[in-house]
Formats: structure tokens, sequence, C-alpha cells
């Protein structure tokens, strides 16, 4: 089991920056590529971005290509998403995931290849 909890969200204006953090227990943390999804209201969950356990192998949806990056930390466990040139419609519920990828080393942009999820985190763009 790995147990996944995000934080960092909050309010911020649009054009501002945020940056969020997932600390993973649990399981060994440097096996598993992390991703990044998020999910507005009313909308369906979208894959934001993922890394690879080495943190070489990175790969961004293209609505944030550019303005977000994903980073990893394995000796605190931790993954982070740093959100720049912020926009209303980044606005949604943050969530990490976990995927194991056993010996391979590589990212995961599909939601079915993650084993474990976080409860979430609230970004709000204000306009």
């Amino acid at each position: 089991q790995v147990q996944l909890v995000e934080s960092g969200g909050g309010l911020v204006q649009a054009g501002g920056s945020l940056s969020l953090s997932c600390a993973a227990s649990g399981r060994t943390f440097s096996r598993y590529a992390m991703g990044w999804f998020r999910q507005a209201p009313g909308k369906e969950r979208e894959f934001v971005a993922t890394i690879s356990w080495s943190g070489v192998h990175t790969y961004y949806a293209d609505s944030v290509k550019g303005r977000f990056t994903i980073s990893r930390y394995n000796a605190k466990n931790t993954v982070f998403l740093q959100m720049n040139s912020l926009k209303p419609e980044d606005t949604a519920v943050y969530y990490c995931a976990a995927g194991s990828t056993g010996a391979g080393d590589y990212y995961i942009f599909e939601g079915v290849g993650y084993d474990y999820w976080g409860q979430g985190t609230q970004v709000t763009v204000s306009s």
C-alpha cells in the first residue's frame, strides 16, 4: 500500500503561481511513476503531468505545457507540481497518483495505469 497526501492548494489570482506537494508513505516510492490529475466541477478527471521514478522522463498535458513543472525528491518520498502563469481554467481539485513500474523507468499518462490516489487539494484561480 502507498498512502498519498497532497498539500499546497489554495486561492490565487490569474497569472500567479502555486506549488503543490504530494507526500508518499508505505511501499518503495522510488519504483513508482507519479502523476498529477485534476477534476473541475462538472467535468471528468483529466491528466496534468507525470514523471518516471528516476525523474528523467516527464510528460505534460498540452494545456499546461510550459507553465507547469513536475519534479520529485525520492529521498523524501515527495513529488511536486510547480504551477506558474495560472489561469481561471486551471481551477480544479488536483490529485496525485502512484503507479508501479517495476524495473522499468517510464511515465504513465493514463489514469487507469495508477494504483494509488490521494484525496486531492483544491486550486482556485480567480480572474
